[in-house]
C-alpha cells in the first residue's frame, strides 16, 4: 500500500515538477509538537526530513519522514492548499497520508485533512498545523514546522 500510495504522487507530481521552479523548494527537520495530553510522555520533538515543493502559489506537494509522537518511524505525503494569503501569510489545509502510529489503522497508512498557518520569507518559513485529536488513535497538538529554501 506505501509503495502505491508513493508511486501515485509522484505521479501525480512528474509533470507539475518541471514546470516549477526547484529552487524554491523546502526542506524542513521535522516538527515541534505541542501536545494538548501533557500527561502522557509523548515525543514533542519529532525529528525528522521533510520537502514542500512549491506547484503554484496555491498548490505545493509535501512528504517525508520523521519521529512521531508515539517514538515510531512516520511517513507523510500530501498536497498542501492554501487559497488565502496576505503578505507573507498563507492559510490553508494539507491533505495527504501519514502511517507509523500503532493504534491508527495497525500502523498503517490513513487519510488526513490538517488546517494550517505558514509564514514564508525568501528563506525562512514557518508551518503551524493544529493536529486533531482522534479518540486512542492519534494525540492531538499545535505543530510547528521550521522550513528553509536553498537559493543561488
Amino acid at each position: 500500500m506505501k509503495k502505491l500510495i508513493l508511486a501515485l504522487a509522484a505521479v501525480a507530481v512528474w509533470p507539475a515538477a518541471h514546470a516549477v521552479d526547484l529552487t524554491r523548494t523546502w526542506v524542513n527537520p521535522g516538527f515541534y509538537s505541542a501536545h494538548f495530553e501533557r500527561d502522557k510522555n509523548l515525543n514533542n520533538v519529532n525529528t525528522g526530513f521533510g520537502i514542500e515543493v512549491p506547484l503554484s502559489n496555491t498548490y505545493s506537494f509535501t512528504a517525508g519522514v520523521f519521529e512521531n509522537s508515539n517514538r515510531a518511524t512516520s511517513h507523510y505525503v500530501g498536497l498542501y492548499v492554501m487559497p488565502f494569503d496576505i503578505g507573507p501569510f498563507k492559510a490553508g489545509a494539507v491533505v495527504g497520508g501519514f502511517n507509523g502510529y500503532p493504534n491508527a489503522n495497525q500502523g498503517g497508512w490513513f487519510p488526513a485533512l490538517i488546517p494550517v498557518v505558514a509564514l514564508e520569507g525568501r528563506q525562512l518559513g514557518l508551518n503551524v498545523s493544529l493536529v486533531p485529536t482522534v479518540q486512542n488513535q492519534l494525540h492531538g497538538a499545535i505543530s510547528f514546522q521550521l522550513k528553509y529554501r536553498f537559493k543561488p
